[in-house]
């Protein structure tokens, strides 16, 4: 279940606010390892935006000497939750994607050193998401979430080839960067909760903007061969121990 969730997210920034034309919006995240608080890696994003609809994205990771590790490139053009999508890991030998989304289902795939590609397909259902397509589902939702419901979707998983029942819930109010936002908790609507950690965002509930993610990461440790668990922070500036030559913004 090591890749059931994906950065943001991975994640994950589709929120802003609405533009009368697309837009695209440049980002970076800032990632730490979410138990010792070590800097791990830098996110940039570049993200097409047409009003509150997120169309595409290209996501870079770069290593705290620049060193650049792999990137995500995705498309919403199929589905407004399911993106078409490719993450390329070359230095750990790793890629994983969903291919393409239609009547026939979720076409997904995935590619190590140890097993070689992978393939395999899940029934698209209703009320369905995956990869960082599930922050545009809690976007949409938002109104609701605040309101304190609990959202129940499926989760498709290319990672695991396969799908999952996952819910979302409010957890609490909170503050970051000194101003009121609310935090989320994203969670199999399984027995699997009790053996796979949540997902924890924390969102300004207005601009329904996308400012913390805790959770797995989308990069492979490459001593561990397992993916980062990680806090990926989205500072209005970047904090005083990110790496000083960060990778321009495109």
């Amino acid at each position: 279940m090591k890749r059931i969730a994906l950065s943001a997210f991975t994640l994950l920034f589709a929120a802003c606010a609405a533009q009368a034309d697309p837009q695209t919006q440049s980002f970076y995240g800032y990632a730490y390892d979410l138990a010792t608080g070590k800097y791990l890696y830098t996110e940039v994003y570049r993200e097409e935006i047409d009003k509150d609809h997120w169309l595409s994205g290209h996501t870079t990771y770069y290593d705290t000497a620049g060193k650049r590790l792999g990137e995500k490139t995705l498309s919403f053009a199929s589905d407004p939750y399911i993106p078409v999508y490719t993450l390329s890991l070359p230095g750990v030998g790793y890629s994983e994607g969903i291919s393409s989304v239609g009547p026939d289902g979720v076409q997904m795939f995935k590619e190590s050193r140890e097993n070689g590609r992978q393939t395999g397909s899940v029934a698209k259902v209703e009320q369905m998401a995956a990869d960082s397509g599930f922050h545009s589902y809690l976007y949409d939702h938002m109104p609701d979430l605040v309101a304190g419901k609990t959202l129940k979707f499926q989760f498709a998983a290319a990672g695991q080839l396969d799908s999952y029942s996952f819910r979302a819930r409010k957890t609490g109010d909170v503050q970051f960067e000194g101003k009121p936002a609310i935090q989320i908790k994203v969670e199999p609507n399984s027995l699997l909760r009790y053996m796979v950690d949540p997902l924890i965002l924390t969102y300004d509930p207005r601009s329904r903007r996308l400012l913390e993610y805790r959770g797995i990461s989308n990069v492979i440790n490459p001593d561990t061969g397992k993916p980062y668990n990680a806090r990926i922070a989205f500072y209005s500036k970047p904090p005083d121990d990110a790496p000083k030559n960060l990778p321009p913004l495109d």
